[in-house]
């Protein structure tokens, strides 16, 4: 069991796959970049140019020499456009170069990045209490969830009781949509999905030094709750990855 459990870090797969028989082999569109908003759902945009606006912040080098995760928060919220740095910082477009194709602030295999960014906002002046999903063509954020009476009951239980997670202000999730990756890659999508996630991850960890926050990494949670927390179908859609931030 042991080696058969490694073998998913192997790439011996790719020599016995006939990536012929992919749907981008086969012709057919791309997946789309982003899921749209729904025709009942308000686009609030962020505040724009986040790159220039956070620029000389934090030397990179600082950075890299100072990053740890953090798991305690001060009492002192996040404004919008600290959000929308960190929200760019992670999946940001810098370029569109074809259907279903986009260059971001994050490299991934193909260019095919997966991944759907939530966040819950549990404690941000600017955000009503809820779920909220980033829409790195537009820049901005879509309401999916507003917080009702068992909003962090239901996030304390997806996270499995890590009671640092609901306490931070704000927690990104990221959920992959895996058909994005298969499209190309068939089943030799999913090892390169996980190590894409480390590659998000790793820029959020760099880039909350710059508005004097901390985060850390979660990889334990309730799938189904987790799932069913955010509204995907746990499908075709399912959360991967998850981090708290607040302010350090």
């Amino acid at each position: 069991m042991k080696l058969d459990m490694r073998a998913f870090l192997r790439d011996d797969l790719r020599l016995r796959v006939d990536f012929s028989a992919s749907d981008q082999n086969r012709g057919l569109a791309p997946p789309r970049v982003q899921k749209p908003a729904r025709e009942t759902q308000t686009v609030l945009p962020l505040p724009r140019d986040p790159a220039q606006t956070f620029t000389g912040r934090m030397d990179l080098v600082q950075a890299l020499g100072e990053r740890h995760s953090q798991r305690k928060w001060r009492d002192e919220p996040l404004r919008l456009e600290e959000i929308g740095f960190l929200l760019w910082a992670v999946q940001g477009v810098r370029k569109i170069v074809g259907p279903g194709q986009a260059f971001r602030t994050v490299p991934s295999a193909g260019c095919r990045h997966s991944f759907e960014t939530y966040v819950l906002a549990n404690a941000c002046p600017d955000l009503q209490p809820g779920v909220y999903r980033y829409l790195p063509l537009d820049h901005g954020l879509v309401l999916e969830r507003a917080a009702g009476p068992d909003f962090f009951a239901l996030q304390h239980e997806a996270v499995l009781q890590q009671a640092f997670v609901p306490k931070a202000p704000l927690v990104f999730v990221w959920t992959t949509v895996p058909y994005r990756m298969e499209w190309r890659y068939l089943e030799t999508a999913y090892r390169v999905i996980a190590m894409d996630a480390g590659h998000v991850c790793q820029n959020l960890y760099l880039a909350v030094q710059a508005v004097g926050c901390g985060t850390c990494a979660v990889g334990a949670f309730h799938q189904t709750a987790l799932d069913s927390f955010l509204g995907v179908d746990g499908e075709e859609e399912f959360a991967l990855y998850l981090a708290p931030v607040g302010k350090v």
